[in-house]
């Protein structure tokens, strides 16, 4: 009976994991398919605190790594939920910005063009991928279910990671390396 009861809650937790991960991108491109609205001037500098999230995200990240090889649990715990909620509020203020402002233009030329649109490209397919695995890394430690999240986060954390530091990448190259004139 036990086990039917595990069964029937894995169920619904992954029901419920993958109608999110459906549903936040769907929202997303809806929202930022919306004529723009006016919130006013102070938007526009959302761009620096995304750029900050990205960071503070790739820290968080990266110290959660180390903890784990250094078997210190609560601190892995810690670094992991910062880096959950701070994809939270990275999404909210990625839908304030983009909903309220025009998407900038890249202006480098080149070499540095393709780098990137490549940086850029990948950035966005795997922040789609990385959504569900996340979702369930961080329900399988939730729930104590270790060995299905250390399975999982095999491969999620190099694709968080990734779209993590690319998010900073983008920043850095639309806003300070070669920014609109």
């Amino acid at each position: 009976m036990e086990n039917a009861a595990k069964i029937e809650n894995h169920k619904k937790s992954n029901i419920l994991i993958n109608t999110i991960s459906i549903v936040v991108p769907l929202v997303v491109v809806l929202l930022l398919s919306v004529p723009k609205l006016d919130l006013g001037e102070w938007t526009k500098s959302l761009t620096h605190v995304i750029g900050t999230i990205n960071t503070l995200t790739t820290v968080a990240l990266v110290l959660g790594l180390v903890f784990i090889k250094l078997k210190k649990i609560s601190l892995h715990q810690a670094m992991m939920t910062i880096s959950f909620g701070l994809g939270g509020v990275f999404l909210v203020c990625y839908i304030i910005y983009h909903s309220t402002n025009p998407a900038n233009k890249f202006t480098g030329e080149g070499f540095v063009r393709y780098l990137y649109f490549f940086t850029l490209i990948t950035h966005i397919g795997f922040s789609f991928v990385v959504l569900p695995l996340v979702l369930r890394a961080m329900f399988y430690a939730a729930t104590k279910q270790f060995a299905a999240h250390k399975k999982i986060a095999r491969f999620a954390y190099p694709i968080w990671l990734y779209v993590s530091v690319t998010g900073v990448m983008v920043y850095l190259f639309v806003y300070h390396l070669f920014p609109a004139k």
